[in-house]
């Protein structure tokens, strides 16, 4: 079911701050930046190589990873699959015992969709899976 990894996504406070850090001092090539409606929120992709670090910024004090923010400060955030085809991925996650943690797919980059998986059934880690 998951075909490769995606990203991984760092939470952040300011984007532009952040890039200071990971273009600049880290030299990551920027990919794109994009504001998503639905929840709002800025998601900004740079190069790792085989891999996009995606740097998450909450663009509304109502957003739960504002709250996230306050109680654990910036870091990492969650690991995302790609996957063909999200539908597909969220019914079949009760053939491995896993449930989606929302109900519906969220908006993702690009026009995609994704999902989150049910932390509490993944050892602690949050996982997301992207896809057609």
């Amino acid at each position: 079911m998951f075909k490769e990894v995606d990203h991984i996504a760092i939470v952040v406070r300011d984007t532009e701050t952040a890039l200071t850090f990971y273009c600049d001092q880290m030299k990551l090539p920027l990919l794109y930046s994009e504001v998503l409606d639905g929840p709002v929120v800025r998601l900004t992709h740079l190069d790792m190589g085989n891999v996009s670090l995606q740097l998450v910024e909450p663009l509304s004090t109502e957003h739960p990873l504002s709250k996230h923010l306050e109680e654990h400060g910036e870091g990492f955030h969650h690991v995302c699959w790609k996957v063909d085809d999200i539908d597909d991925a969220m019914t079949g996650l009760a053939d491995h015992d896993l449930v989606p943690r929302l109900n519906e797919p969220h908006p993702a980059p690009n026009g995609g969709r994704a999902a989150f998986i049910e932390q509490s059934q993944t050892r602690g880690v949050l996982w997301e899976m992207t896809g057609g």
